[in-house]
Parts: C-alpha cells; structure tokens; sequence
C-alpha cells in the first residue's frame, strides 16, 4: 500500500479534458497523481464546446498548418479510442461565390484532406445540393457544395472516460475539490485544498495549472514568479432547435463576417447551431446574449429553408475559452494551439525544483497530444517517468468489437430482451462496453429501477453516483448524460428529488 502521508508527484488543478488527459497520461506512466476540480467534471468549457473531434477546416485561413495536421491526424486515433463516444460525421458547405471563391475552398479541402496523413474518413467532393440529399433543409436557391468528413463527440463522457481511466490506473480524482493556494518548501508544494471533508493540506512534486478560464487565477495563488502570459477570455454559446432535417449529415455556413457556423444533428430530435466568438471579462458564468441568439438565428435563415425564430430555441449553453493572448484584435482570429509556461525553482530542470506548468488554450480534439507535450516538459523533473502509451490503449468502453455500435445493440437487446431498444442504444451510447455494468441482470425495464423519462432509470443514476463522481441532477442531466434536454420540468425535479434522497442517505 502506499503511504497516505508521502507526496503525490503531480497535482492537477482543473478536472476538464486538459486536467484528465494529463491525469490519465502520468498515472500510466507510473507517476502518483492527485487531480482536483472544485465543481464537476466538464463542468465548464469542457463540456460546453461544439461537440466536434475536427481539424478545424477553417483555421487554414490564418496558416495554422501545424495545429490542423496534429488534430486531423488525432481525429483518426481518437476515433479508435472511443468508437461508442465519437463517430464519423459528414459536414456539407453550400457555397456562396460572393463570400469564398470556389478555387479557394477547393484548395483548402485539398489540404484538409491531406495535412492529418492517412486518413480512413472519405475525402472532400463537390456535390449538387439541389438534387441530392445533400441539399435537405436548404433554401433552393443553393445548387453546389463541397462535403467533407469530420466526426462528432458527447464531450463530457469524454472527459469521464479519460478521469475513469487515470483512477483506473491510480490517480486520486477528487471533485468539489477547491485549491486554495500553494508555496514551495524544501522542494515540494504544499497546497492547501477545500473540500466536502474541511481544508487539508497535501504535498506535491509538481502542479500541473490546467484550471482552463481560471490558469491566471491559480497561478496568483501560488508563489510562482509573475509571468508575462496572458490568457484572453472569448465566449462561444449555441443554441438548439427541433430537427432540421431527417438527414444525417452536419452544415457548415459562411458568413460575411467570414466566420463560420455549424448546424449539426444532436440528440436524434435536434439541430445544434454554433458557435459565437465574444470577448468578455466575466468568466465565471457565461450566459447566451440576445445579441448572439440573434446572430446565430439570422445566419442559419439565411441558409434553411425554414425560418427560424426566437421560439424555437429549446436550449442554449455558453462556455468560455481560455485562449492564449497573442495580441489579435479579433476573437475569431486568437490562436487555438496551446501554449505552456513553467516556473520552477532556480537551477537546471531536474528531481526538487518543483515546476508548476500553466497551460493555455487547446482544443478539446487535441488533448491527447497537449497532456504528451506536458509531459515531455515535465519529463526533466522526473526522468524515471515511462514513455508515452495512451494512443494504443482504448478508452474505457471503447472496445467494441470491431468499434461497431450496432453490434454492442445487438447483442445487448438478446442480453436484456424486456428492455425497449431506445433505453439500450441511449445507455450503451453513454457507456460503450461498461453498459453491462449499468444494466447487470436485468432482463425487463422494471428491474432497472424508476424510470425517469428519456432512457434514465434508477439503476443508472446510482451508477453514475457510485462510479462517476456525480453528486447532483445537473451532474447526471447535462454532463454524464443530455437526458435533461427532452425531458419536462417535472420529469427533471423527479431526478433531482432522486438526488437528494441519496444525499440524505448517505
């Protein structure tokens, strides 16, 4: 056993995708790992992105080559690391001369399809939209456009799975867990922690800052040397609206501001349509604008065909990235690589200097590469570390077979005959291969417990509380799953009445 006393030689701040990926990254490499998040899990940028493992088509337009490469070249490891979480996506671009010329996409497509190496997903084609299936949903005045592959992601269960797979190889993942300040002392940190138990303080060779919006507010509260790098706060917010069409298929919609703007299929009876770029200083709770409903509603009408208004609007969700500030003037325009900034003691990087490295920026489909080249910066202060190894092993419930979900359905619906078809598929979207730890031996709805609407039982919830850090029904609703999205008001109480009989009980 190991000694509750000895210090942990990493401790991450921030339980999003860069906090867990990094987590994950170092437990497998034999490091003792302490990660601390002071709500939930992806309970902020993490979980509030566009839901999209891409290249970044059109990051191409501000010669961001290098980035673009490293996540096509990710899309395709990521998609065999988590088949039951992501999958492919087509995405179609109707094309407006007046905004980019024809050549100019072409060319853009021709990189796209190439940057990444060798790709398993289709190449870009042109295609007619005014008598395909391409076109559904469009205004008929749109006759050609451009389809490419990219994929699409439940990001939350993507950062549960990477935090499921670091406790799974010994990271101490700690929610509602606040860092309150750190100081250096004969070569450790000692940081001081607020959470559900009173403050405790604990003892660590290295931090790793991965609190996304709040890295400067972090490294305030360590006595790390002031640092000239700024992290520039830019809202992006979404909203979702009933289905737009029947097809399977995603759009990517130009705008004269030449920002772009997705409308994707979500949840079976959705459209999500996003994202904005805003500036703000309030970063604490970002809500959506009138301002940014309006812009997002007045873009998509100028491509469906059914208009849309206000009243449609069924959700909408704000997050803030945490971009690093490299002087742009235009949000859109502000890098989306990541950037790394290590204070440690004085001397040669080595063992007892403890380092506290601050991450800036990154994308969500990049994570896995950021927590590698975290740990390339950190590997001078502790050279015993093993080398890289998260490419090759899937992540929890991703191995199907064959990364086949409808195979895993098949055979779940023979396992669990009395269980409706659409309880399994939403269950086994969540949880991949672990679905069988979810359902055990049940073999009729009944056995799984109250069933609160949209697929979620009981037997469920007690899952996600018992092996998923949830703690409250917003935990279960939007982030471990989006059955708070067509359930009613009443059928969401219900949960959260749940809850907090758990609570109590415990």
């Amino acid at each position: 056993m190991s000694d509750p006393s000895a210090p942990f030689d990493i401790l991450v701040v921030g339980g999003g995708i860069n906090g867990v990926g990094i987590a994950r990254d170092a437990a497998g490499r034999g490091l003792s790992v302490l990660v601390v998040e002071r709500d939930d899990l992806a309970s902020a940028t993490s979980s509030w992105s566009t839901k999209l493992i891409h290249g970044g088509l059109r990051y191409l337009e501000y010669y961001e080559f290098r980035l673009v490469g490293e996540a096509l070249a990710e899309r395709e490891v990521l998609l065999k690391l988590a088949p039951h979480l992501i999958e492919p996506l087509a995405f179609v671009l109707p094309h407006e001369p007046h905004l980019r010329p024809a050549w100019m996409i072409r060319a853009g497509l021709f990189l796209y399809d190439r940057l990444g190496g060798q790709m398993s997903l289709p190449r870009s084609t042109g295609v007619r939209l005014d008598d395909s299936r391409w076109g559904a949903g469009l205004q008929p005045r749109f006759r050609k456009g451009f389809v490419y592959a990219d994929a699409r992601v439940d990001d939350a269960r993507l950062v549960l799975v990477n935090a499921i797979s670091a406790r799974d190889h010994g990271a101490d993942v700690r929610v509602r867990t606040r860092f309150v300040s750190a100081r250096r002392e004969a070569g450790l940190w000692h940081a001081t922690l607020d959470g559900p138990t009173g403050r405790e303080e604990i003892a660590a060779r290295a931090i790793v800052n991965a609190a996304g919006p709040w890295v400067a507010d972090v490294l305030r509260a360590t006595d790390a040397k002031p640092t000239r790098a700024r992290v520039r706060h830019v809202k992006g917010s979404h909203i979702v609206v009933p289905r737009q069409h029947a097809e399977e298929h995603a759009y990517i919609l130009q705008n004269a501001d030449k920002r772009i703007v997705f409308v994707i299929p979500y949840q079976e009876r959705y459209s999500l349509i996003g994202t904005t770029d805003v500036a703000v200083d309030d970063y604490e709770s970002p809500r959506i604008s009138d301002d940014e409903i309006d812009y997002l509603i007045e873009l998509a009408n100028a491509y469906l065909d059914k208009p849309l208004s206000r009243a449609d609007v069924v959700w909408s969700y704000s997050g803030v990235r945490p971009l690093y500030d490299d002087g742009s003037s235009d949000p859109s325009a502000i890098t989306r690589d990541y950037v790394f900034k290590t204070d440690a003691l004085d001397g040669p990087p080595g063992p007892g200097r403890a380092p506290v490295l601050s991450i800036y920026g990154g994308k969500i489909t990049t994570y896995r590469k950021l927590a590698e080249a975290a740990l390339r910066e950190l590997a001078p202060y502790f050279p015993a570390m093993k080398p890289p190894w998260t490419a090759g092993e899937t992540l929890p419930g991703g191995d199907l077979p064959g990364g086949d979900r409808a195979a895993l359905l098949a055979s779940l619906c023979a396992r669990h005959p009395g269980v409706p078809v659409d309880v399994l598929r939403g269950i086994a979207r969540r949880h991949g291969t672990r679905t069988a730890r979810v359902l055990g031996s049940a073999r009729a709805l009944d056995d799984l417990g109250e069933h609160f609407g949209a697929g979620l039982t009981a037997r469920e919830i007690d899952f996600l509380v018992d092996d998923e850090w949830a703690r409250d029904a917003d935990d279960v609703l939007w982030r471990r799953t989006k059955c708070g999205l067509p359930m009613s008001a009443a059928e969401r109480e219900r949960v959260a009445a749940y809850m907090r009989s758990r609570a109590g009980a415990s």
